[in-house]
């Protein structure tokens, strides 16, 4: 696709999505206005138009278009992946649906209700993405059939390039014709050779075989650290002659990261994610930790009532127990339980030392003769722990995520990968509560951990606090 082509198409795109927006407010009326009774259809098609509220409908179109631009939906999507265009689609539909109910409010436009809201959001995300989807299938239908290609050649040979080489080569929907590789002899040659792939050019020659070749695309896969000069050199080249350049951003050969670029007062920062706690889904998990955390209080309030009469009654002192924890990113803060040992149970810890169960840093015994006999019910029903819930309401903790250590535990850390746990919100229940909690082995429990930072959604959070329930009734592993 020439450039020409897809400035038309870019342009089409626009007008369309101002057209979606358009189409979507007109479908979100009709119920509004099919549920006043009092408005009949011709005394709704009557109405006049005022000149204020055709301003307002131009910023609206106008705030649609920024949002789409400033998420990048008008940018080339030919290497991203169906999921990420329609999460931009969904965020961005979003965003103008707030922007509309930020201005009924501001305005006191009646007709927009809840009602038109969701009709409005749901219409306007449906169209799009079904549009989108419709054009990505054509577009890869046009470039398996030879048209729309692109020519890209990939500068190093390392298994890095010929990994995405071979990405490519297996996905011929993208269009995307294989020129070949650019590099010179190295120590990894002979392996490079058995790949099958052909060295077209080497680093001196390149930039003649660049002037003279039909090149639309170069990606660099050079190790930055040995090749920066070259690197640089190839990229003002390519500047120079208005070719498209791709970095391979995992220069450090990082496993399991997702890499994002974001534009930085003129700078373009490449940022690596270690785990998918980003974004969308990240506000509406703290959101729902909050609203369920705060019923959870209010629900609750005379179980904490009796608890805390039950813990006075069974021994003197305080109420609640706050000990220092390791939370987010390795922060400090005082997590709440109801008290269920004796007041001194921290200055006796040392003589029971030599009787931990749990192996690695982690302080377990199952029968604590540091329990009081009512904080041996709490543990065995979890009513201990509901105090956390006012930690995860302040944000120290979430309902699901690794548990919060003690900082006596944290010290007794012998392993890096370890302490990945600590790179998110600690949570009241994780895979570890659900699994056997104390019963599960130290590593074990890391590993259930690791599991769940790598693995995490918003449906892995429902499913562990739907089975946290049972695993409490039942008891197993409670000390």
């Amino acid at each position: 696709m020439t450039s020409f082509h897809r400035q038309v198409l870019m342009k089409a795109f626009m007008l369309f999505d101002l057209w979606v927006m358009a189409l979507s407010l007109a479908l979100a009326a009709v119920p509004v206005a099919h549920r006043a009774a009092s408005v009949s259809l011709a005394t709704f098609l009557s109405i006049r138009v005022k000149v204020a509220n055709i301003l307002l409908f131009l910023a609206f179109l106008f705030a649609w278009h920024f949002i789409f631009a400033m998420l990048g939906l008008y940018q080339s999507k030919r290497l991203g992946d169906r999921k990420s265009e329609v999460k931009d689609v969904i965020r961005a539909t979003l965003w103008g649906t707030l922007l509309i109910t930020f201005a009924a409010l501001l305005f006191r436009i009646r007709m927009i209700t809840p009602l038109f809201l969701v009709v409005f959001w749901v219409g306007s995300s449906s169209i799009t993405i079904a549009c989108r989807l419709a054009l990505r299938y054509f577009l890869g239908w046009v470039r398996t059939h030879g048209r729309n290609l692109r020519q890209i050649v990939i500068v190093g040979t390392n298994s890095r390039a010929v990994r995405f080489a071979r990405t490519i080569e297996g996905k011929p929907d993208l269009g995307y014709r294989f020129v070949g590789f650019v590099d010179e002899s190295w120590a990894g040659s002979e392996d490079f050779r058995k790949t099958g792939y052909s060295v077209v050019s080497d680093l001196e020659h390149f930039p003649h075989f660049l002037r003279e070749g039909v090149i639309d695309e170069v990606a660099l896969a050079l190790p930055m650290k040995s090749f920066y000069a070259q690197a640089s050199r190839i990229a003002t080249l390519c500047e120079e002659q208005g070719v498209v350049i791709r970095f391979l951003s995992n220069i450090f050969d990082l496993r399991g990261v997702q890499a994002k670029g974001n534009e930085f007062d003129a700078e373009t920062v490449v940022t690596a994610y270690m785990h998918p706690f980003e974004g969308w889904p990240m506000v509406i998990k703290r959101v729902l930790d909050v609203v369920t955390s705060l019923a959870g209080l209010v629900l609750l309030a005379p179980v904490f009532l009796v608890t805390a009469v039950l813990v006075k009654w069974g021994s003197p002192g305080p109420v609640f127990f706050a000990q220092e924890r390791v939370g987010l990113n390795k922060r400090r803060f005082r997590m709440y339980k109801f008290r269920t040992m004796a007041v001194d149970a921290e200055q006796k810890r040392a003589e029971l030392e030599d009787r931990n169960e749990v192996g690695g840093p982690v302080f377990k015994i199952m029968d604590d003769p540091r329990v009081t006999l009512v904080g041996k019910f709490l543990r065995k029903t979890s009513i201990d722990e509901l105090p956390q819930l006012f930690n995860v309401v302040k944000g120290d903790m979430s309902l699901v995520g690794p548990r919060p250590l003690p900082v006596r535990d944290y010290l007794g850390f012998d392993q890096d990968w370890q302490r990945r746990r600590f790179s998110v919100r600690p949570g009241i229940t994780c895979l570890w509560q659900v699994n056997g909690r104390s019963t599960v082995p130290f590593e074990h429990w890391m590993g259930l951990d690791m599991q769940y930072i790598d693995q995490w959604s918003l449906w892995l959070d429902l499913k562990i606090l739907a089975k946290t329930i049972p695993a409490v009734l039942r008891g197993t592993g409670a000390a």
